[in-house]
């Protein structure tokens, strides 16, 4: 089986959920025997010489030129997206040294690239309400992590939709929800099969957009964390939090995820500096969309003289931000609404107690294996803080249950549903070809 996975979110500076999705989806994929190809829509450079295709594919200085010209460019080319985008093989022999990229990239057996693939696929799909066209030989399934306008002619299309944020939640986002509803929609009535990522956003899309229930599967997701991260000792991570962060082990509480509205984070914030926390509370988060009441408060607080109490850092490499997950006390993660919640399965699978909300997806991925309360009221957040602060049992056993609920997320687990999804998604297109 040939599965193609989109490199749209894994092609992008900084990491995301979706990205840690499509990694993971790699990774699994070929465990169940799959031939994976990712297709990413990096610039191309115009030489047939395969070593200078694979140059300028890792190349950091090859990236999409700006400004008017370009974006005429591309708005030129959109309109042939609909009859076809050519698709081209990266041979990755090894000859450029990419090892320090390692982290970023997923599973692949194949790496494909189509030039400004996924801007030309918008702008057509907002221009024309057309789905870019594309034909990679010999595959089977083409599984796209995130609502695109693309459409692979030669094989079955499976979408992600990992939520219904813009819809839920439309004062969070800054996309065009006219235009994000027709996207939805259209992918729900044309696609082959929706794959999801909770019971909680099955229901959204079966609800909001009409999808037949038989049509969408949720597959929940795994997490993974390499052997060298897990086997690192508290010893080890002790000496690094303290020499790299001046952080305690099991001494500062952390969130980590966007600094967006949904997220938060202002609550948060309120209630831990209400809670009278000694403790500092980590911040690990890049700005998202419409962060800037989160950003100014951020500000304040550092002068008021609190940046002892709030630390915020904007990014951290994976292995770094494994141990600051592994040696924060808990992780508080109070988001108003999530498709998945991913720190939440992370923080447990990494023995870290969990403070999280009670309401959308994340009830049903944390169980009783964490602190749930109303990310609404300040006053019950501040109280559950203290209840970690001060109950030392408590927050042992929520570490113990949280450990025993992430086996649920495996990657075995996680395989096995995915493997089950393909399956019947080729034999029913089978029976459609008969």
């Amino acid at each position: 089986m040939r599965v193609a996975i989109d490199g749209y979110n894994l092609g992008l500076d900084k990491g995301t959920g979706v990205a840690t999705y499509g990694k993971n989806l790699s990774r699994v994929a070929k465990s169940i025997g799959c031939e994976v190809g990712v297709l990413y829509g990096r610039k191309s450079v115009k030489n047939k010489n395969p070593l200078l295709k694979e140059i300028a594919f890792f190349d950091i200085a090859n990236l999409e030129s700006k400004g008017f010209l370009n974006g005429i460019r591309l708005w030129l080319k959109s309109t042939t997206a609909a009859y076809g985008c050519q698709v081209d093989k990266v041979n990755i022999t090894g000859q450029v040294v990419a090892q320090s990229l390692k982290d970023r990239l997923p599973e692949f057996d194949y790496i494909w690239n189509s030039t400004h693939l996924y801007e030309r696929c918008a702008i057509s799909f907002q221009w024309f309400g057309t789905f870019g066209q594309l034909e990679i030989p010999s595959l089977d399934i083409a599984h796209w992590t995130y609502p695109l306008p693309i459409k692979a002619q030669n094989a079955a299309n499976i979408y992600t939709l990992h939520d219904l944020v813009p819809l839920r939640l439309p004062f969070t986002t800054l996309d065009n929800k006219r235009r994000y509803f027709k996207l939805c929609k259209r992918l729900v009535d044309t696609a082959d099969h929706i794959v999801t990522v909770s019971e909680a956003s099955r229901q959204d899309i079966i609800t909001l957009l009409g999808a037949a229930p038989d049509k969408v599967t949720n597959t929940y997701q795994s997490v993974n964390f390499p052997i060298s991260l897990l086997n690192k000792t508290e010893a080890n991570i002790r000496i690094e939090l303290a020499g790299i962060f001046n952080l305690q082990y099991k001494s500062y509480y952390l969130f980590f995820g966007a600094i967006e509205p949904k997220k938060n984070i202002n609550r948060m914030l309120e209630a831990y500096l209400g809670s009278g926390l000694k403790a500092p509370l980590v911040i690990v988060g890049a700005p998202g969309w419409k962060s800037e009441d989160e950003l100014r408060l951020l500000s304040t607080l550092k002068e008021l003289s609190q940046a002892a109490r709030v630390i915020r850092l904007e990014y951290l490499p994976f292995p770094m931000l494994v141990s600051v997950i592994r040696g924060a006390k808990a992780t508080f993660f109070p988001s108003l609404y999530e498709g998945f919640g991913l720190p939440v399965l992370e923080s447990m699978a990494l023995g870290t107690a969990v403070l999280t909300s009670n309401t959308s997806s994340l009830p049903e991925i944390a169980g009783d294996a964490a602190c749930l309360i109303d990310p609404y009221d300040t006053q019950a957040m501040a109280e559950a803080m203290r209840a970690l602060e001060t109950n030392q049992t408590y927050r042992l056993t929520l570490e113990a249950k949280g450990r025993e609920r992430a086996k649920m997320s495996s990657g075995e687990a996680y395989a096995k549903r995915l493997q089950a999804v393909y399956q019947t998604v080729l034999n029913g297109r089978s029976k459609q070809q008969l």
